[in-house]
């Protein structure tokens, strides 16, 4: 006995040829031909689909309403994934349509037909995703901050950088993503300087074990907690608690958003024809953080802000790589293969056997402390401006940067 198909069954299988066919992996002749109709039913067929959406090739009795998808909005979005958005993930894809083009459909609706055009798998959904611990209460509470090395610039698959992110564990908010050549203290120390200039100084701070981060004597031991490292002696005069991740999975958040960054923005910088690491920078700053923090920003459960406001505080003399050295006799400290000449003081015939701070700041200029007391500042080559070359400088006040 011949089992015929239903006019349901036959409805489908014209549905996913017709569907091929407007993605251009069939030619219309082909398509006829797989589904055992002629070239002119075939034609009248097509035009039911652009009259009236999948809908008018099931039934024939069928009565359009103005909320169905017309064929021709189908035949786009199968055009402009094949030729802009190739390697998008569907819901990526249907915000970049929501974004830059004003579309106004479901994203179910644009997953049935990227598959039914056979240009994304169709995947068995996942559940939902549980998490163990319960977000934070407050903004600013505990901020997750790590370092993703990729090849980000597509243009330019050559070079692989580090993109150095800071994510708001309450809300999920990105509030910092810039590339860099490297993950190291100088990259980070700016990366929280422009968190906690625009936001305040957070209450905690997550991170993996990274060599900025901990001193660890024993790859995959525990941190030797009487090393310091440059952050977190930083961290500890800010007064922020800096937690260490014992693992990837202890890292599941910062994981999640490098993976979502990493199918994202590359793509995102491909086809916006972006090759360099300063053009990638903008681009993030202008355009794909405020995007980003609008789809998967959320409110925090405390509307209270754990941000606490800066002040006088100086970022600038506390988050910076600081050393302390012993005058020698020729008034000179040493620092990072220069040689700094420290400039007579009042009071003193020579400074000779002092024990000075030596500080190199983000800028790449110098600064000589003894307590809270500037001694002297220097440029990036480490010569003294000419006016302190005269005179010993006022003694400025360490956390306000005034003169005493």
């Amino acid at each position: 006995m011949i089992l015929r198909p239903t006019p349901q069954e036959r409805a489908m299988k014209v549905k996913d040829v017709m569907v091929r066919a407007l993605a251009g992996e069939l030619s219309w002749l082909q398509a006829a031909d797989l589904v055992g109709m002629n070239v002119r039913s075939m034609r009248r067929w097509r035009r039911r689909l652009e009259t009236w959406g999948m809908e008018g090739l099931v039934d024939r009795r069928f009565r359009p309403s103005s909320r169905k998808v017309p064929g021709r909005v189908i035949a786009w979005i199968l055009g402009q994934y094949k030729s802009r958005y190739q390697g998008f993930n569907v819901r990526h894809f249907h915000a970049v349509l929501k974004r830059e083009h004003g579309f106004r459909y479901s994203y179910s609706f644009v997953r049935q037909v990227l598959q039914h055009g056979g240009l994304v798998k169709t995947m068995r959904p996942r559940g939902r995703h549980r998490l163990r611990r319960e977000p934070r209460a407050m903004f600013g509470e505990l901020l997750h901050i790590d370092g993703s090395v990729h090849r980000w610039l597509a243009r330019s698959p050559e070079e692989r950088a580090s993109l150095i992110t800071i994510v708001d564990d309450a809300t999920k908010q990105l509030l910092y993503a810039q590339l860099a050549e490297a993950e190291s203290t100088a990259t980070i120390m700016e990366a929280l300087t422009a968190v906690f200039r625009r936001c305040g100084l957070a209450q905690a701070l997550y991170s993996d074990r990274a060599s900025w981060a901990a001193h660890t004597p024993v790859r995959n031991e525990p941190v030797d907690r009487t090393k310091i490292t440059q952050v977190g002696r930083a961290l500890k005069r800010l007064g922020i608690e800096h937690i260490l991740a014992y693992s990837p999975q202890a890292r599941g958040r910062s994981e999640r958003v490098n993976r979502t960054l990493q199918d994202r923005l590359v793509n995102e910088l491909r086809i916006h024809g972006i090759r360099t690491i300063e053009g990638a920078n903008r681009y993030i700053a202008d355009h794909f953080l405020p995007g980003y923090n609008l789809e998967f920003g959320r409110a925090p459960s405390d509307p209270a802000s754990a941000f606490v406001s800066l002040g006088s505080v100086d970022l600038n003399q506390i988050l910076c790589f600081e050393e302390e050295r012993v005058v020698q006799k020729d008034n000179t400290v040493g620092c990072e293969g220069l040689r700094l000449q420290v400039p007579k003081q009042r009071g003193r015939t020579t400074c000779a056997g002092l024990s000075l701070i030596v500080r190199r700041h983000l800028d790449q200029s110098y600064s000589v402390w003894r307590g809270t007391q500037r001694i002297a500042m220097y440029d990036s080559r480490g010569r003294l401006p000419a006016a302190s070359k005269k005179a010993a400088p006022p003694t400025p006040n360490f956390q306000t940067g005034e003169a005493a």
